[in-house]
């Protein structure tokens, strides 16, 4: 593999993992309460937009053609979790920035902070499943690096507490009380560790080139 696809993949990885840190961050009460509710949201806007740049690098490095010209199940798989996961973050921007725009109106609920968003969090299970589908022929894929089940399945964890942040952030019609304040943030925070964890743990030079990893 050439020098150009591994500083591309450097700053995929570094991408997630500042994106996933920024998630951590903003999930802490201390920190909401600290600093307030626009410069909370403004904090998962930031993530939201590292996420996007790196899962675009992802997408453009999937695979060595389009899908649909491809007789390499792996790569067919890996293209679809990158495109999937792309579309993932784009939802997470659209909702980030519209907590934002309700938080930085003086006249909104305080408490209309960002939580992750159904269709959001329903796109990464989906492109997680992919990428696990990928994981199992990772001897064929376009890259050996471009998968493996350490990252793979960290980044499952991370979408499954993504989901039950998006259940716990729930509003009960009858109350406007969420269903579970601790799962909107513990949800939100563990989750973020886990991409964190995988991306950092997917960077070129970790791991070298083994296939069992």
């Amino acid at each position: 593999m050439g020098t150009a696809p591994v500083r591309r993949l450097r700053r995929e990885a570094w991408g997630f993992a500042l994106g996933a840190l920024l998630f951590m961050l903003g999930a802490v009460p201390f920190y909401q309460e600290a600093v307030g509710d626009v410069a909370t949201n403004a904090t998962f806007v930031a993530g939201s937009v590292f996420f996007t740049a790196a899962g675009f690098i992802q997408l453009s490095l999937s695979g060595k053609r389009p899908p649909w010209r491809s007789p390499n199940r792996p790569d067919t798989f890996d293209w679809w979790s990158a495109a999937v996961q792309f579309v993932g973050t784009l939802l997470f921007n659209v909702s980030t920035i519209s907590a934002l725009v309700v938080a930085a109106n003086a006249s909104s609920r305080l408490d209309g902070g960002w939580r992750p968003d159904a269709y959001g969090s329903i796109a990464f299970l989906v492109s997680s499943a992919f990428a696990v589908v990928a994981t199992t022929e990772r001897d064929r894929l376009w890259d050996l690096q471009a998968r493996t089940w350490r990252c793979t399945w960290l980044n499952m964890i991370g979408s499954v507490l993504f989901g039950l942040s998006a259940i716990g952030a729930f509003v009960l019609p009858s109350t406007g009380d969420l269903l579970s304040l601790f799962w909107a943030n513990a949800g939100t925070f563990a989750g973020a560790a886990c991409f964190f964890a995988a991306a950092v743990l997917s960077r070129p030079g970790i791991g070298g080139r083994r296939l069992s990893a």
